[in-house]
């Protein structure tokens, strides 16, 4: 279990996005959870400088989704960062470990092949509740800490170049 709320950070710890731009891609599975991870996203970005119109979110059907979704961002825009939000709930079966091993080795991948930030904001929880405490709940938000980190995530881009 969590022993941090995701939503707590340091303010001036994150810099100022006004000029970033951002690419979210969002499972549909999951939508009261993962809807709520991409407003969390967006909120935490816009609270930071990011230009409203300077931040797209694009929808697929499901968790293993989201990394052909990211790459569509890598390849037809000019995004700064991507944020993959999703939401991967244990059942009784194997797919839960196929569907998390997919999507994590998949978003290391993109940031290796496209240089510029992929942040992995996907919960993997073993049941509905443990998802909503982390979509908005009583731990926070996973769509502020993947915003959080794509906007520190692409300052160090841009100082390292």
């Amino acid at each position: 279990m969590a022993t941090k709320n995701l939503s707590d950070y340091d303010l001036n710890s994150v810099p100022n996005a006004k000029d970033m731009k951002f690419g979210i891609v969002v499972a549909e599975w999951n939508y009261p959870i993962t809807g709520a991870l991409a407003q969390g996203a967006i909120d935490t970005l816009v609270k930071h400088g990011a230009k409203e119109e300077n931040i797209t979110a694009k929808h697929v059907p499901g968790t293993f989704e989201l990394t052909l979704g990211g790459q569509f961002f890598a390849e037809y825009t000019d995004v700064d960062a991507i944020l993959l939000l999703g939401c991967v709930i244990q059942g009784e079966t194997r797919h839960f470990d196929f569907i998390c091993q997919g999507i994590t080795e998949g978003t290391t991948k993109l940031n290796m092949n496209y240089n510029i930030p992929v942040i992995f904001g996907v919960l993997t929880t073993d049941n509905e509740q443990q998802a909503l405490d982390r979509a908005g709940g009583k731990l926070g938000n996973k769509g502020d800490e993947a915003a959080m980190t794509a906007i520190k995530m692409v300052a160090l881009h841009n100082e390292m170049r």
